[in-house]
């Protein structure tokens, strides 16, 4: 009986317009090519730096040395005395120069970090690991900073109470004329020095933060997406700020030496500008402008990610609409 059910079954034909489903691999790491993540990095950095240039502004003048600073340690004082002396200006003087940098830094930035987090990805089996994020930050940080230290000399000489240059084609010009070329790149070292430990600081927390928040309620994950990156972004901001404010201060120090007053180093090592720092301030001066530092980097870092994991949703899409349409 059983073998004659089985003789009386016949297959059932699939239907002429039947087709499998084809899934289209991306194009590139995350499914995005290497233009794509500069453009999304480029808007990030430029949105991220001109949102939060006042209270860099506040920073910069705080971490000063010479007759130009403002000597209280206070940020409200500072705000005050910039308001005062300048008015709502002389917060954003230099703005200029900070529009023309941080575009093609930043989209050096994210493009070069994508590219070796990808390859760090690979080498430890696709799982991803804090050293593998850090090691990517440090070369992203390396090769942005070419692009982005001499314009951020040029804004923070503008950004100087009492600067004596009229804007950034001005002070260009003059620095050529008066310093030379390698005066744009006096702070290069230590730019990179301040840079690495930050950038590895938080690009590290930054994923860590986005993978634990993901996790604590992955149904939602999608929806709470940019809640989760501008979170990750300002604790990494903060962190990675806190700790390198030291070398910052030193930086400062090297990129507006002379102008205003400002004290001039017979060296540009970062030995020379410590020791000046303890003698005037003691080591509470390696500390000048933490605070400000600090509210400049959390929501800059929450509006940076948001912004960039934004630009990278929207180039997945349009990849992934373009790639369908083509039937590839």
């Amino acid at each position: 009986m059983a073998e004659a059910t089985t003789r009386d079954l016949l297959p059932v034909p699939q239907p002429p317009d039947f087709h499998p489903t084809i899934t289209v691999a991306p194009p590139s790491h995350d499914g995005l090519h290497f233009w794509q993540f500069m453009v999304a990095g480029s808007v990030a950095g430029m949105i991220e730096h001109m949102a939060m240039f006042p209270v860099d502004t506040v920073k910069t003048q705080m971490q000063a040395l010479g007759s130009c600073p403002i000597k209280s340690a206070s940020l409200s004082q500072a705000l005050t005395t910039i308001l005062k002396s300048q008015g709502t200006a002389g917060l954003y003087r230099g703005i200029a120069a900070m529009g023309l940098g941080a575009g093609p830094a930043h989209a050096v930035y994210f493009s070069v970090y994508e590219n070796f987090k990808r390859r760090f990805t690979v080498e430890d089996g696709g799982g991803g690991n804090a050293l593998g994020h850090a090691g990517a930050g440090v070369a992203a940080t390396v090769a942005s900073d070419a692009v982005f230290t001499p314009m951020d000399m040029v804004k923070q000489r503008l950004q100087l109470s009492s600067s004596p240059y009229k804007g950034v084609v001005d002070c260009v010009r003059r620095v050529v004329k008066e310093e030379g070329y390698r005066a744009f790149y006096a702070s290069y070292r230590t730019t990179v020095l301040m840079n690495a430990p930050f950038t590895a600081v938080h690009f590290s927390t930054y994923e860590a933060m986005k993978k634990g928040l993901s996790e604590v309620s992955p149904e939602s994950a999608e929806d709470e997406r940019l809640v989760v990156h501008a979170t990750a972004g300002a604790v990494a901001g903060a962190l990675a700020a806190a700790v390198t404010t030291p070398l910052d201060v030193v930086k400062t120090q090297l990129q507006c030496q002379g102008v205003c007053g400002c004290d001039r180093f017979k060296s540009g090592s970062i030995r020379d500008v410590v020791e000046t720092i303890l003698k005037k301030d003691g080591y509470m001066g390696l500390m000048r402008g933490w605070m400000p530092r600090m509210l400049f980097h959390a929501p800059a870092a929450a509006i940076c990610w948001s912004t960039y994991e934004a630009g990278k949703a929207f180039f997945q899409d349009v990849n992934c609409s373009s790639n369908i349409s083509k039937g590839t």
